[in-house]
């Protein structure tokens, strides 16, 4: 899906997403994970993505204004590639700066 897509980091999370025309149905979608290589544990894997998701929802306003008025849809993939668990305020402080980067390209 994101093999025409653009991606850029900030650690701990990389962030992959896709642009296209609008059309019917959602105009964001978004989708988040962690690599079973650096959290063995699925309960680990699970908490982080329940961090992620949580962030995401708190935060997604930032980008939601960008992409209605450009009229665009947007994919977006959250990966988290830390080694150590994260804690709320990191990933909230990480993921609203990650979208005003990516609403920044968007009105770009």
């Amino acid at each position: 899906m994101f093999a025409k897509g653009k991606s850029f980091g900030l650690f701990p999370l990389k962030i992959f997403y896709m642009e296209s025309s609008s059309g019917k149905g959602e105009s964001i979608q978004a989708g988040v994970g962690v690599s079973s290589r650096n959290f063995r544990k699925a309960v680990d894997r699970n908490r982080i993505k329940r961090l992620l998701r949580e962030v995401y929802r708190l935060n997604k306003t930032l980008l939601q204004e960008p992409v209605t008025t450009q009229e665009k849809k947007l994919s977006v993939f959250f990966l988290y590639t830390g080694k150590e668990l994260p804690e709320f305020a990191l990933l909230n402080d990480k993921m609203r700066k990650a979208l005003e980067k990516l609403a920044a390209t968007i009105q770009s």
